[in-house]
């Protein structure tokens, strides 16, 4: 299962429309309320109004109160910021936006939710990275948010931080425990599903990743996705032992396991062939679990790894593919 983004709807670029102060909220990651009270206090909005109109923000209005959201995040008072902002920020939040800035990080054509959670994450503001998180899911759900707003931040945060040495491993930190809670605890949601998939007749699915392997958003996502369904599942995260993995399948006697490997050097084969060997049922009429793996660790044909074995993709897909063999 990838965690690459699917292909999103095009997005209109800031040279096509001015935006609406909601808009630029969710692209700073900033609530409304925020940028209404710069505007009283500092000064700093919308330069041109219509009369009866909203007010709209054009790329000259938006870099000046992003080069405000960036020098805030870096501890200057906002009545000082604004004012270098209304000097500077057409020259110097245009290199902000194009060239080394810290705000600035490789997005592409994402939606704008997704821009203002990696905004609010690189200016390390807790309360309005969950903020956005808790919108996204609530208004997307989790696949949508997952594919289209998590994963992309992620993935841009990581390229940055390759590129920069050390830097922005505190960030990279941040929006990665926020999104594994907005993950496993987003009300309304999860809590709503659970009860039904808990009493389900269906033997669950046992997610869990690669001895060693680490990395477990992308499974946490998967998990957010069949609690969202209804769907019975057990997570057992990261890094689970090969022979705790092997007890756990077979107590549970699950229908279907997936195995997750981000690298190839946790992606074990001999592991595989194990656990797809478990036998579940009474005696007579036992069967076996579907073994799925997931991840780019499994860089070889899923067919290599053990008979009967799939190799997940994409998240809505692997949602499908569980679903489907958990109702057959």
């Amino acid at each position: 299962m990838s965690a690459s983004r699917m292909p999103g709807p095009t997005l209109r670029s800031d040279a096509d429309a001015a935006l609406t102060t909601g808009s630029v909220a969710r692209r700073l990651g900033v609530a409304p309320t925020t940028l209404r009270s710069w505007e009283r206090r500092y000064g700093i909005g919308p330069v041109h109004r219509e009369e009866g109109r909203h007010r709209r923000w054009t790329p000259v209005d938006v870099r000046r109160v992003e080069e405000m959201c960036r020098l805030t995040a870096l501890g200057v008072p906002p009545a000082e910021a604004a004012r270098v902002a209304l000097q500077q920020a057409v020259t110097e939040a245009s290199r902000g936006r194009h060239g080394d800035d810290p705000g600035s990080l490789p997005l592409g054509n994402v939606r704008q939710e997704c821009r203002g959670l990696a905004r609010a994450a690189v200016r390390l503001d807790g309360p309005a990275v969950e903020a956005q998180l808790r919108a996204t899911i609530r208004e997307h759900g989790f696949t949508t948010g997952w594919e289209e707003v998590m994963a992309p931040a992620l993935h841009a945060i990581g390229r940055k931080w390759a590129s920069s040495g050390e830097r922005y491993v505190e960030v990279e930190h941040l929006l990665s425990w926020h999104v594994s809670s907005a993950l496993r605890h987003a009300p309304g949601t999860c809590a709503a599903v659970a009860p039904a998939a808990a009493l389900s007749p269906v033997a669950p699915v046992v997610l869990a990743c690669a001895p060693g392997e680490q990395h477990t958003l992308p499974l946490e996502a998967l998990g957010a996705v069949l609690r969202e369904r209804g769907l019975p599942m057990r997570m057992f995260g990261a890094a689970l032992p090969a022979e705790a993995l092997y007890e756990a399948v077979r107590r549970i006697g699950p229908s279907v396991v997936v195995l997750w490997a981000h690298s190839r050097g946790t992606a074990d084969r001999a592991l595989v062939h194990l656990v797809s060997r478990v036998e579940r049922g009474v005696r007579g009429a036992r069967t076996h679990p579907v073994v799925l793996v997931a991840g780019p660790g499994w860089t070889m044909a899923a067919e290599g790894y053990a008979p009967g074995v799939e190799r997940l993709t994409a998240l809505r897909t692997a949602a499908d593919r569980i679903e489907s063999l958990l109702v057959a």
